[in-house]
Order: structure tokens, then sequence, then C-alpha cells
């Protein structure tokens, strides 16, 4: 019973983590991208910043989603072998 506790609070905090990462990154990775990058260091238009800006958004969520399902799956691999030894 208890086992299978701390894997449920394992499992919810790594959803967590990566649903805060999945929030904040890819809005936070767009703002900075296009006023700093974009705009700043390449002299891009402004309309030009916020279709590189979203690419890079938008990419950074895909970043975000497969480093979930890796943790998730590793997660569930090891805790299915260390069941299984029981």
């Amino acid at each position: 019973y208890f086992r299978n506790e701390g894997s449920l609070t394992s499992s919810l905090r790594t959803l967590l983590f990566f649903t805060a990462l999945m929030i904040t990154l890819p809005v936070g990775l767009y703002f900075s991208s296009k006023a700093y990058v974009f705009e700043g260091t390449l002299g891009m238009s402004d309309r030009d910043s916020y279709f590189y800006a979203a690419i890079v958004a938008v990419v950074t969520v895909h970043v975000v989603l497969a480093l979930f399902v890796y943790v998730a799956w590793n997660e569930g691999s090891r805790q299915w072998r260390e069941g299984k030894q029981d």
C-alpha cells in the first residue's frame, strides 16, 4: 500500500513539474527571444520577430513534451521492475 502511495506522489510531482515547465518555458522563451534575440541582436522587424519567436515557443513545447514522455516511460519501467522483483 505504501509503495503505491509513494509512486502516486512521485508521478504527481513529475506531472506538476512538467505542467509548470510547459506553461512558463515556452512563454518566457517567446518573449525573451522576440525582444532580445530577433529584434535586439538580429534587428528584425516586429512582424518577423513574432513569427520566429512563435517557432521557438512551439519547438520548446515539443521538447518539454518529449522530455515528459521520456521521464514518464523510465519511471513506469522502473516501478514495473521493482514490482516484479517482489
